[in-house]
């Protein structure tokens, strides 16, 4: 067995400092190969050898978008006050104290305002980690909020979508807010600010049925999942097979779901490029 430098400087027999390896390399579940880890997060965390797109956080997503990773957040302190004082496995505000200990937030998104290759924009970052990405009545009143700037600022808006849906501990409320965001979305339209919607892996429930396909511009980065209901609920559903690559970025694409799917690498220009046209 292959012995490191331990960075704690612990001793091993013979005297010699060693170290392990944990957390240094990345199992792929594309193409099952070993990476280096720092290889995978300099390529931006996206598989160097079968370009497989791994998950990423909300705060490496703004450091990738806006330049120089500066951006000034807002509204990064409201939180839930648990309406329904909902319990299952365990009470709903455990979850919520447990979430925000893990990712330092309040909730499953971060509101932004930054810039994009030199050009002002407004980001809206749901952060999965935090319960899936659901979005209750916290992110639905974030996300409204960042609509709202834009249009007051008539800085181009951009959400990146990263969600398992409504969350299903508050209940109806959860669902109000497909309704808010949309209509706050339709007074953007009226103000004729551009909104460009990313959605990533997962993107699935009321979030693809409300704002994340509602943009001037929809386009996805490789592979992501989108849709509603998952693929084995449809099946059980409808008792049948259903197609390879269903509901994949590509299979969307393919079906006129979206506009482009885009590398992970060429988004931020793609993004620029697309914001001067519709200026």
């Amino acid at each position: 067995m292959a012995w490191f430098k331990r960075e704690s400087g612990e001793l091993d027999n013979s005297g010699e400092k060693r170290v392990r390896t944990e957390g240094l390399w990345v199992k792929c579940e594309g193409c099952r190969q070993i990476i280096w880890k720092k290889d995978l997060e300099d390529n931006l965390n996206v598989c160097p050898k079968c370009d497989k797109h791994f998950r990423i956080d909300a705060r490496t997503r703004l450091s990738q978008l806006l330049d120089d990773n500066q951006y000034e957040v807002f509204d990064a302190n409201i939180s839930s006050t648990d309406p329904l004082k909902f319990v299952d496995l365990k009470p709903y505000s455990s979850r919520l104290k447990q979430a925000q200990k893990e990712t330092g937030l309040k909730d499953a998104v971060i509101n932004a305002h930054g810039k994009l290759l030199g050009k002002p924009v407004v980001a809206s970052v749901m952060e999965y980690s935090f319960i899936g990405g659901s979005m209750g009545a916290v992110v639905g009143e974030a996300i409204t909020r960042a609509v709202e700037r834009s249009a007051e600022s008539r800085a181009p808006l951009i959400i990146v979508s990263a969600s398992g849906g409504a969350r299903m501990m508050e209940g109806v409320i959860s669902l109000m807010q497909l309704a808010k965001i949309s209509a706050a979305l339709a007074r953007l339209d009226k103000a004729r600010v551009p909104f460009i919607s990313l959605l990533t892996d997962p993107t699935t429930g009321g979030v693809t049925a409300s704002f994340a396909m509602l943009g001037d511009l929809n386009i996805a980065e490789p592979g992501a999942l989108i849709g509603f209901a998952g693929p084995r609920v449809i099946e059980q559903t409808i008792r049948q097979k259903l197609p390879p690559g269903f509901q994949r970025s590509e299979f969307l694409l393919e079906h006129g779901m979206l506009d482009a799917v885009v590398p992970r690498k060429q988004l931020k220009p793609y993004i620029a490029r697309a914001l001067e046209f519709m200026n």
